[in-house]
């Protein structure tokens, strides 16, 4: 039987908390973006963002992630200022109407995430794992936050696959804690979707305990992914249990944080499991 790596952690802010190793945290995705893959357009205004927020909170989710920038496939670039303009307005009213909410930025911008930071927000989430803006892990050390350092690579070259995983996060935190950034600040996601293809997606999805025994808490971000996609020969709002599935099968080997679309589905599936595999 599959059993979760309990790793107890408690981060402490002015007005919010988290604990890690009691229970699966949930964290919601807020895309502040005109053009993500699965909610492009819905929440890039201020008023709509924060309604959404009350409405995942309500529903369960601990933690927000808020991104400014789509990472779909063939997503265009934008610049750190058109990042922030989106971004920023969104922590600031969050950050004022419930200062209890941990705030997580979805950004590889060093700018955008020590701006964010200032904002209102705590937890830098890179989907570079430090290596496109080697910066970012100077602001997380400087700052004294918690960083998702992500595994990416510019392309599907690898020569073993679930090792090369490994070490490309081992490298993520070898940049990390070089600029002083603190073990207990580090946490990873081994990038479900980005630079993998279906197999691979799979293949790691079956590997998670590996990546826990590296010694960090583990965040799956598997959420409405083209694998569940592709497996299910399903559309995209149709990828609830889908995304449930890798929800419970991230917490029986041992991923402390979930990262999804679908709030409240989700914090069932985490509650039962954790039901299930934590100690009581």
């Amino acid at each position: 039987m599959l059993q979760p790596t309990f790793r107890q952690r408690t981060y402490q802010w002015d007005n919010c908390s988290l604990s890690l190793g009691s229970r699966t945290l949930v964290m919601g995705i807020l895309n502040v973006t005109p053009d993500s893959f699965s909610d492009g357009g819905r929440y890039n205004r201020v008023d709509r963002a924060i309604a959404h927020v009350r409405e995942m909170v309500a529903q369960g989710a601990d933690i927000i992630d808020i991104g400014g920038e789509s990472t779909r496939p063939g997503f265009e670039p934008v610049g750190a200022e058109e990042e922030l303009s989106r971004v920023i307005p969104v922590i600031e009213a969050l950050h004022a109407e419930m200062p209890q909410i941990p705030i997580s930025v979805d950004t590889y911008k060093a700018e955008v995430g020590r701006r964010a930071l200032e904002a209102g927000a705590h937890i830098l989430n890179d989907i570079w794992g430090c290596k496109k803006d080697e910066q970012m892990a100077r602001a997380a050390a400087q700052y004294q936050c918690p960083i998702i350092l992500m595994h990416n690579r510019p392309a599907r070259q690898y020569d073993d696959f679930v090792q090369d995983v490994k070490r490309d996060l081992l490298e993520s935190i070898a940049i990390a804690t070089a600029a002083g950034v603190k073990e207990e600040n580090i946490w990873l996601d081994p990038g479900i979707g980005f630079a993998k293809n279906l197999e691979d997606n799979l293949t790691l999805m079956h590997h998670l305990d590996e990546l826990g025994e590296l010694g960090y808490p583990v965040l799956l971000a598997a959420s409405r992914k083209r694998f569940i996609r592709d497996t299910l020969e399903l559309p995209v709002d149709e990828l609830v249990e889908g995304t449930a599935a890798t929800t419970a099968l991230g917490i029986a080997q041992g991923c402390q944080i979930v990262r999804v679309h679908d709030i409240e589905a989700n914090v069932r599936t985490a509650r039962m499991c954790d039901a299930m595999l934590y100690p009581r």
